[in-house]
């Protein structure tokens, strides 16, 4: 039992025990010290307990006080009998059941308000961000509608799509089952019902599928594969049954799902459940493009650039009938991809894409794209009228290492470090059989390279011979041996050199049989759809013996490449003398340049202005 005196402006708050109260009420009548001015006393528990309140004056101030205690304590007959002796006090008796009638209501009612205010504000928020599917979300219920956008006629055209003039045929196949359904009917022919777009990212496969809609003249409705899953369970079957709702109201017309990796893998692989909601997702999309409903004259176009992992059911005929690769283009088609994105473009006539396309090997059509768009940023930033081919070779270098970095401070001897080192790996280049073209070579830092030379095949190759990779692997080790032969130390920046050597030779040994341990595969690059490659590399299917028998392979392929370019930077000194000096005095050595310095032993008289690029099978050696 305790009381307490507050008078709302202090927050120290005085406790006083039953006793300390029977003391305060039979206090002195004319000490003004302390004067009750009333007194309430208000049941708790009937029969067991009783509160006392009411306001006291203290030192002139006023102050409320309350105290609790259980009927029948020995001391409540002196504190009744305190109470009674005071002259003009009145005891109030107070009726629990009076006055917190409504504070009891609002402690029932109260959280249910709030919550209910609390989920109607989570659902007006889900609503408003489902509201971007085509306008579909009018109410916090619409969730469940489709995310797909309708393009209702695309302006994309076959013209505007280059550098996959096989697979535009095939494209244009499926425009006439669109426009001419009947023509193939008569023959008894099916429409397909999909097709699916797989390939490298930037290769257009997202472009070709507008061109589709655009040349057919249908509605073109686009989502990814991502907006099929929420949060809320069974979302993602609810849309796509909603989706092929309205598809099949607009009929003729062409759904286009991008990424459909993202909810289109295998079921029942790796990790997860059964009931999984992107299982369930996948399971509804199954069905609407194959079940028991036709839907007729709706041509379903996925792409993906990992149909590894693609579920089997989605790829059997009768749900995506074409399988379509759009590889990255090849030289002609690298051309045709500059010509298409330079028609606004504003060029000087020494510009030569042929010349660009053979330099840029690996390289998708959205970095060509982008390749002319950081040519032209750049000729602006010079305020150049026209793009010139400074402009596309900075552009070149730009996008794939990034920026020059010429502020930063190099030593002397580390520039001369980088040279010989940068010189080496040219050298081998234009010296050994089979070795990639020498395009580049450059000692201005870019990215995290010091340096680098930029090395591609003298043709697009979809095959290469096991001395083309021992080129590839020698000229990648000469930076090193350069190092050693004349400054007499190695340094750090042979490090992805040889990363990339010792990764080549032992696909040699491991992957393509090219070893003494013959045509035997023992590794792969492919493993649990759920789990990462270095997960699913980890389990060998080889004993421990046969695994040292591999490094050994992968050693003596090493050694046999080292020594090799030790014995021809060895024969030619001189000239990577030559090299090293000509790069000190300009940093940057185009192929003729390079080529004139070997064949005649001295620079050209001509100008230097080519620059060079890598990509895929682009061979670029970096100090």
């Amino acid at each position: 039992m305790g009381l307490v005196y507050s008078n709302g402006k202090k927050e120290n708050k005085k406790k006083y025990t039953i006793s300390e109260l029977i003391i305060a009420l039979e206090s002195d009548p004319t000490d003004d010290k302390i004067e009750f001015k009333s007194i309430k006393r208000k049941p708790i528990v009937e029969g067991i307990s009783e509160k006392i309140y009411g306001t006291v004056e203290i030192e002139g101030e006023d102050y409320s006080y309350s105290v609790s205690y259980n009927i029948g304590d020995e001391r409540e007959t002196r504190l009744n009998a305190a109470i009674d002796a005071i002259e003009g006090l009145r005891e109030e008796v107070v009726d629990p059941n009076k006055g917190d009638i409504w504070w009891n209501i609002l402690l029932f009612v109260g959280p249910t308000v709030l919550l209910l205010i609390v989920g109607g504000f989570m659902l007006s928020k889900v609503s408003s961000s489902a509201g971007g599917g085509g306008g579909s979300a009018k109410s916090s219920f619409d969730f469940g509608k489709s995310k797909a956008r309708l393009e209702e006629a695309p302006k994309v055209r076959f013209c505007d799509v280059a550098g996959c003039d096989e697979e535009k045929e095939e494209m244009e196949e499926l425009v006439e089952y669109l426009k001419k359904p009947k023509k193939f009917g008569a023959m008894g022919a099916r429409i397909p019902k999909g097709a699916i777009l797989k390939g490298p990212p930037g290769t257009g496969k997202t472009l070709l599928a507008k061109a589709i809609a655009g040349e057919a003249g249908v509605p073109f409705y686009s989502i990814s594969g991502s907006d099929f899953v929420e949060m809320f369970v069974g979302v993602g079957a609810s849309r796509v049954r909603d989706m092929f709702a309205r598809a099949k109201a607009t009929a003729p017309c062409i759904i286009f799902i991008d990424e459909i990796d993202a909810v289109g893998r295998q079921r029942g692989a790796g990790f997860g459940g059964g009931h999984d909601e992107r299982e369930q997702t996948l399971n509804q999309l199954l069905v609407e493009m194959d079940g028991f409903e036709e839907n007729s004259g709706i041509l379903v176009i996925a792409a993906t650039n990992r149909p590894d992992v693609l579920d089997p059911a989605l790829l059997r005929a009768g749900r995506f009938d074409r399988q379509i690769t759009i590889p990255l283009p090849d030289r002609k088609g690298r051309e045709a991809i500059l010509n298409v994105h330079a028609r606004n473009k504003k060029l000087a006539s020494e510009v030569n894409f042929e010349n660009i396309a053979r330099r840029t090997p690996g390289f998708s059509g959205a970095e060509l794209e982008n390749v002319l768009n950081e040519a032209a940023i750049l000729a602006v930033r010079a305020n150049k009228s026209e793009i010139d081919m400074e402009d596309l070779d900075e552009a070149i270098d730009r996008v794939m290492s990034g920026p020059a970095k010429k502020s930063r401070i190099i030593t002397e001897k580390e520039k001369k470090l980088v040279a010989y080192h940068e010189s080496g790996h040219a050298l081998i280049g234009m010296k050994v059989k089979d070795a990639n073209v020498v395009q580049k070579v450059t000692i201005i830092p870019r990215g995290d390279a010091g340096g680098y030379v930029l090395m591609t095949p003298e043709d697009d190759q979809t095959l290469q011979t096991k001395s083309q990779l021992l080129a590839q692997i020698t000229s990648y080790l000469a930076g090193r041996v350069s190092e050693e032969i004349f400054f007499k130390d190695v340094t750090t920046g042979a490090q992805s050199d040889i990363q990339a050597a010792t990764r080549i030779a032992r696909i040699m040994v491991t992957e393509l049989g090219m070893s003494k341990l013959g045509p035997v595969q023992y590794e792969t690059n492919t493993g649990s759809v759920f789990l990462g490659r270095d997960y699913a590399n980890t389990a060998k299917n080889f004993s421990g013996q046969v695994a040292y028998e591999i490094d050994k392979e992968v050693r003596d392929i090493i050694d046999g490449c080292y020594e090799l370019a030790r014995k021809t930077i060895e024969e030619n000194k001189d000239t990577l003398i030559l090299i090293a000096n000509a790069l000190l005095e300009k940093e940057t050595l185009t192929r003729e340049e390079i080529k004139a310095i070997v064949e005649e032993g001295k620079m050209p008289k001509v100008p230097s202005k080519g620059r060079k690029s890598k990509k895929d099978k682009v061979e670029n050696t970096e100090n």
